[in-house]
């Protein structure tokens, strides 16, 4: 029942954290517990943006507010002294919330070494790391996730996003979309449907070095895609490959720095409505996703079963 939506601007820029929180809010019927947006900024692409939490959101009404804050400092000050062991270097560092932290840093070495360390604090999850890819996700609507992180400014060339209805995991921050193509910067997964054939794929993929964070099925395609990209793979390939490799009805989005994909089952039972021109690609679960920030007459379609399509910017 969730909702799921995308857009690329081919050649330009665009206020996407603003435009894809009106697509998302169009959705907000298909899932309200949590939202997520996966932005693909302008940036001098010479740094790494990490974007990761140190706790889960603390709740209006909890008498452990302080307590929980003091956790999250401790645990701040273990990922820093991490970051000077793995000899990366902050250049700008950002609370944005007590559990919620965005470091902008200099790295030169092994991704899956990186993050393995920084995640072997308790309670630390990265949510994306990339030198223009920024994950925000929290839980409510996407119009307070967007006021809460001051998304509605955020420029880029694109954007994928989703609105969840937790059915198959808790209602947590984890659990919420996108989720981070691991070990690799830059890749970004959303999904709509359900995997029942989860568990196996998980165990082999676990059995070789791949790490989940999630007990949500959806964390599955980023984690298969890492794996096929890791072994020499490009992302249509790995993509064109999960048709097979994945069991059940799925629709999911995925993004790179400098692109955006979308794939559909074979049984074509989960929702996808297209709309392309020379300048934009535009996607969503239901076609007013799109009338949001198209209102104008515009001709759209739906993919068939099977379809593999990639957009480069």
């Amino acid at each position: 029942m969730c909702g799921i939506a995308g857009l690329i601007h081919r050649g330009n820029t665009s206020k996407v954290g603003f435009e894809l929180q009106g697509m998302l809010q169009a959705l907000k019927h298909r899932g309200e517990d949590s939202t997520g947006y996966a932005l693909y900024g302008k940036t001098d692409g010479q740094n790494f943006i990490m974007r990761f939490k140190v706790g889960e959101n603390v709740g209006e009404g909890s008498t452990s507010v302080m307590e929980d804050v003091s956790v999250y400092d401790e645990r701040k000050k273990v990922v820093d002294n991490y970051l000077k062991e793995l000899g990366a270097k902050i250049v700008k560092e950002e609370r944005i919330l007590p559990y919620s932290l965005r470091y902008e840093i200099q790295y030169d070495k092994d991704l899956m070494e990186f993050s393995q360390r920084i995640e072997s604090v308790p309670g630390v999850e990265i949510l994306s790391m990339g030198k223009s890819l920024e994950v925000i996700k929290d839980l409510g609507n996407a119009e307070a996730v967007c006021q809460r992180y001051s998304l509605d400014k955020v420029e880029g060339t694109h954007a994928i996003g989703h609105a969840r209805m937790a059915t198959e995991s808790g209602v947590d921050i984890k659990s919420a979309h996108p989720f981070w193509g691991y070990p690799f910067s830059d890749v970004s997964v959303v999904h709509n449907g359900q995997l029942t054939n989860y568990w196996n794929n998980r165990r082999v993929l676990e059995n070789k070095g791949m790490r989940f964070m999630s007990e949500c099925d959806s964390e599955l395609i980023a984690v298969y895609l890492a794996e096929k990209m890791r072994n020499g793979a490009t992302l249509e390939e790995g993509m064109k490959e999960s048709l097979t490799g994945l069991d059940g009805v799925f629709t999911y989005f995925v993004a790179t720095k400098d692109s955006l994909g979308m794939a559909k089952d074979t049984m074509a039972a989960k929702p996808l409505v297209l709309y392309e021109s020379d300048d934009l690609v535009a996607m969503g679960s239901e076609e007013i996703a799109i009338r949001s920030i198209l209102p104008q007459e515009i001709d759209t379609y739906d993919p068939f079963d099977g379809m593999v399509k990639v957009w480069q910017i």
